[in-house]
């Protein structure tokens, strides 16, 4: 917290402190932001320079959830998968 008393969220599956202090800090790493909007049909790009690559190695099948989307989330690989 931020006025230094104790977090009772921050103590599960820690050691009682015996002497001196105990810090925590959690950082958060997110490789993409939370809020990524779903691109539409018309937007038919690749979102990455190896899509074509994963394509003509099955990818598209192997792992549709990255390369085509799913109803959440469009896919990374939409245009070497030929899915729009």
């Amino acid at each position: 917290h931020p006025d230094a008393t104790t977090d009772q969220g921050s103590l599960h599956a820690g050691c009682p402190v015996i002497e001196g202090e105990k810090w925590s800090a959690t950082k958060w790493i997110h490789v993409a932001s939370f809020d990524k909007v779903v691109t539409s049909q018309g937007n038919c790009t690749d979102q990455n320079e190896s899509c074509q690559r994963w394509a003509a190695l099955g990818e598209c099948t192997k792992n549709p959830e990255y390369m085509v989307g799913t109803a959440d989330l469009a896919g990374f690989c939409r245009r070497s998968c030929n899915v729009c």
